[in-house]
């Protein structure tokens, strides 16, 4: 009993936190496609044997039907050569923003991409690296004044990305030169928003300035922030990088933190972040599974119960390229190595589930269209993290055993018995 309400005066001191008067506020008013959105991380260079847009094509079909809403795709653009890493470099290292990387096709190939996904009903953003350009963009040369430099006046290449230059984004020159490039791909190929490259690492009144003019042209924009920054959404981004979580759902799933710690993470966020932010939820994208490892390799058995996790939370779910067939290998991120498309754990029908049920239930959508989140009492707070949504229209309450072990409990609403790393949803 004594745990009991202990765990309960946590639950209270969590629900005064989510409506804390001097919490953050945000001016975004966020577009009405994005409230229900499931988006898809698309690894173009290892998506299909081909590596090509062309190829990638054939899949939008498959994706809509699994019930995508948002294809971001990685860099397109050119890649530099200039101390390029390994043999195809990265991504990130951007030799030109008006152009398409011939290694995928050419721009109407990727206008061909963009309109047979919007005939789907799925929009299309971009990742952009606005902080640093690959060594050899023209930019480079022709207007060295545009980068960070050292001391001794060469170009800096931030932390160990050595095949990168900086750019100096309080420069005004740099600036437009960087809406100019933003608003290209807007108006002449009509994608819908941006991922955004390193967005902490960036200026925020670069980021207000820039998507205040890109609104100017369509109001229904969606920009991602690769941050977890709040003033980086009080007046720019609908949606940030949720990190922290990610992070603690790795300790969960490995038994180094326990349910209670995470009742104290949602009440921690709360205080930090505006309610009606949108949070990116996921268990891996590629960063992730590159260099940390596959969800299976840092979740193991909890890999099915993160995933209703990142669907039943507040926020935006993220789905990576073959997370939807169990992927259950790290892909290299400067070389070729396709996917094998087969789904040897039957994850496919378990994802089109959680997105269908999703689509179905308005208070499991972002803020703010979604319900708030409120923390529900149970008998058994270490093992055990319950909480309810619910709006004017919706209800529907989540239980979550974050053990090895099946566990016995009551909650606010009856009594559960969850297998371990078990997940019920109760409408």
């Amino acid at each position: 009993m004594k745990r009991f309400l202990s765990f309960l005066a946590l639950v209270l001191a969590v629900t005064a936190f989510s409506s804390c008067s001097n919490a953050p506020k945000t001016n975004v008013k966020h577009n009405s496609w994005s409230q229900n959105a499931v988006i898809y991380e698309v690894n173009l260079r290892q998506y299909t044997e081909e590596g090509t847009l062309a190829a990638f094509d054939r899949h939008i079909g498959r994706l809509a039907d699994l019930g995508i809403d948002i294809l971001w795709f990685m860099p397109v653009h050119p890649i530099g050569m200039e101390e390029r890493k390994g043999e195809l470099g990265s991504y990130y290292a951007v030799r030109d923003y008006k152009d398409v990387n011939p290694e995928f096709g050419n721009k109407e190939d990727f206008r061909k991409t963009v309109d047979m996904a919007h005939s789907k009903g799925m929009k299309v953003i971009l990742d952009w690296v606005a902080n640093h350009t690959s060594r050899d963009h023209a930019w480079v040369s022709e207007h060295p004044d545009w980068f960070v430099k050292d001391s001794l006046g060469g170009i800096l290449a931030p932390f160990d990305w050595s095949d990168v230059a900086q750019l100096d984004l309080s420069n005004p020159q740099v600036r437009e030169a960087m809406l100019d490039a933003l608003k290209f791909w807007v108006v002449e190929y009509g994608v819908d928003g941006y991922r955004c490259d390193v967005a902490w690492n960036v200026p925020a009144d670069f980021w207000e300035y820039a998507f205040a003019e890109l609104r100017k042209i369509r109001s229904d924009l969606f920009f991602l922030a690769e941050a977890e920054k709040p003033e980086l959404m009080t007046n720019a981004f609908d949606a940030y990088y949720g990190w922290e979580m990610h992070h603690l759902m790795n300790k969960l799933a490995k038994g180094e933190a326990k349910a209670t710690d995470f009742a104290v993470y949602v009440g921690d966020h709360a205080k930090r972040f505006p309610a009606n932010s949108i949070q990116l939820n996921f268990i891996t994208n590629h960063d992730e599974n590159s260099w940390a490892g596959t969800e299976f390799e840092r979740m193991g058995d909890a890999v099915r119960q993160m995933a209703a996790l990142i669907f039943a939370f507040p926020g935006m779910p993220l789905i990576y390229s073959g997370q939807e067939t169990g992927l259950d290998k790290r892909l290299e991120f400067f070389k070729r190595d396709p996917i094998e498309w087969k789904d040897y754990m039957d994850m496919g029908p378990f994802y089109k589930e959680l997105i269908a049920m999703r689509d179905a239930h308005s208070a499991m959508y972002a803020p703010t269209t979604g319900g708030l989140m409120q923390i529900l009492p149970t008998d058994k707070p270490e093992q055990i993290f319950a909480f309810e949504r619910k709006n004017a229209d919706d209800r529907f309450v989540a239980l979550f055993n974050f053990s090895a072990t099946e566990v016995s409990f009551t909650y606010r609403d009856g009594d559960v018995t969850l297998p371990a790393f078990g997940y019920k949803f109760v409408f």
